[in-house]
C-alpha cells in the first residue's frame, strides 16, 4: 500500500499506513523542528507596548500563539493562575499530556512555539537548546513536548509554559521583554552521548555550568574548600523536594563567610552560568539576587564519592541554595539542573 504522509498544513498525526521511519522523517522535518520551545520569568505587570507612532505594537510571539488557538485548544491548555501544576517541575513531565505539539497544533502554531523557545535563549545557545530538546525525544514521537498557559491576557502575571523531557521553560505571555525566573522553577538537562556520562560530559550543552562552578571552587582557600565539600547526600529529586526552600539545615559554605571579592565572584559565576538564557532574564534575575542581598544568605556545597564522576575532584554535583533560592546541579548519571528563585 502506498504510504501517505499528512499535509504539512495539518497537525502531524500518526497513521496506520505510515511507516515509523516516514513518521520520524516527517517529524524531524516539520514538527520536531517546530516542537523545540522555551520558558523563564519574574512577573510584574508589563507596560502596554506601543509603536513609535503611538499605535499598539505587534503582539508578542506568545500572544500571537494564544490568539491562534481554537476554542477547543484554548479550553484544553489554558489553566487557572492558581493551578497546582504552576509550581510543579520535574526532569520529565508534560503540562498537558494529551495535547502534544505534533498532534494538537497546526504547522504555523508549531512554528510559533519554536520561535518562542528560541527567543527565550541567548542567540549563541539557541542551536544547542534546540538540539537538546530534539536529542531527548530519543527518536520517539510519544516524547514530543507539551505547552500551556496559566491565566488569561487580563492577568498581570499571565504565563506561558513549555515542558518535556529534560526541559521546563516559562515566560510572561504578554511581554516580549525577559522578566526573569521569579517565583516558579525551571529545569534543564541532557544526556548527550550515553545515559551514564563520563567525567567530561562530552557534548552536554550544560556542562559549561559545571566547569564554571569548579572555577569558583578553585578560587577558595583550603579551609573554605573543605567546608564546601560536604559529607552528606545532595537533595533528593522528587519534585516536591528538589525545589523545597530551606531556612535551616543548609549544607556547605555560607556566602556571608566569603570575602567581598569572593562574593562578587560568586555573583559573577552565577551570571555566567545563566548565559544560555536570554540576556533580559539573566539581568533581571541577577539584579533580584543583588537587590535582595541573597549572596550573603546562600550556601554553596558540592558532593564527592559516587557524585564525583571519575573520582577526579572536578565536582559534577553541587548546590547553591538559601531561604529564597534553590539551584541544584547533578551530573550523575547525566546532567539535571533545577533553578528556583522565589521573588
Amino acid at each position: 500500500m502506498k504510504r501517505i504522509l499528512p499535509s504539512s498544513d495539518m497537525p502531524l498525526l500518526i497513521r496506520r499506513d505510515v511507516s515509523r521511519r516516514d513518521v520520524l522523517r516527517a517529524l524531524g522535518a516539520t514538527a520536531l523542528g517546530a516542537a523545540l520551545g522555551g520558558f523563564p520569568s519574574l512577573y510584574g505587570a508589563p507596560a502596554a507596548a506601543t509603536s513609535a507612532t503611538g499605535s499598539p505594537a505587534k503582539d508578542t510571539l506568545t500572544m500571537q500563539f494564544y490568539k491562534s488557538l481554537s476554542d477547543e485548544q484554548r479550553s484544553a491548555i489554558c489553566l487557572p493562575l492558581d493551578h497546582p501544576k504552576r509550581g510543579f517541575v520535574s526532569n520529565w513531565w508534560y503540562i498537558c499530556p494529551e495535547q502534544r505539539l505534533h498532534t494538537f497544533y497546526s504547522k504555523d502554531q508549531q512554528d510559533l512555539v519554536k520561535q518562542i523557545f528560541d527567543s527565550l535563549h541567548s542567540p549563541e545557545y539557541r542551536e544547542k537548546m534546540e538540539w537538546q530538546v530534539q536529542k531527548d525525544l530519543m527518536g520517539e514521537i510519544k516524547n514530543t513536548p507539551s505547552v500551556g498557559f496559566f491565566g488569561t491576557p487580563a492577568d498581570k502575571d499571565f504565563e506561558f509554559i513549555y515542558t518535556g523531557h529534560h526541559v521546563t521553560r516559562r515566560c510572561h505571555a504578554s511581554s516580549e521583554k525577559g522578566l526573569g525566573f521569579g517565583g516558579r522553577p525551571v529545569f534543564y538537562g541532557n544526556f548527550a552521548k550515553a545515559f551514564r556520562e563520563t567525567k567530561d560530559h562530552e557534548g552536554n550543552p550544560f556542562w559549561y555550568q559545571g566547569l564554571l562552578f569548579n572555577e569558583f571552587y578553585s578560587a577558595l582557600d583550603g579551609r573554605q574548600q573543605e567546608k564546601v565539600l560536604v559529607a552528606r547526600e545532595p537533595r533528593g529529586e522528587k519534585p516536591s523536594e528538589v525545589i523545597a526552600k530551606r531556612k535551616t539545615d543548609l549544607p556547605g559554605l555560607c556566602g556571608a563567610d566569603l570575602s567581598k571579592d569572593q562574593q562578587a565572584k560568586l555573583h559573577e559565576t552565577m551570571r555566567r552560568m545563566l548565559a544560555c538564557f536570554r540576556p533580559d532574564d539573566v539581568a533581571t534575575t541577577m539584579k533580584s539576587i543583588e537587590d535582595n542581598k541573597l549572596v550573603e544568605k546562600l550556601f554553596i556545597s558540592c558532593y564527592g564519592g559516587a557524585y564525583d564522576v571519575g573520582n577526579d575532584r572536578v565536582w559534577d554535583t553541587w548546590q547553591i541554595e538559601g531561604p529564597d533560592m534553590v539551584w541544584y546541579f547533578r551530573g550523575v548519571p547525566h546532567i539535571h539542573g533545577y533553578f528556583h528563585l522565589a521573588v
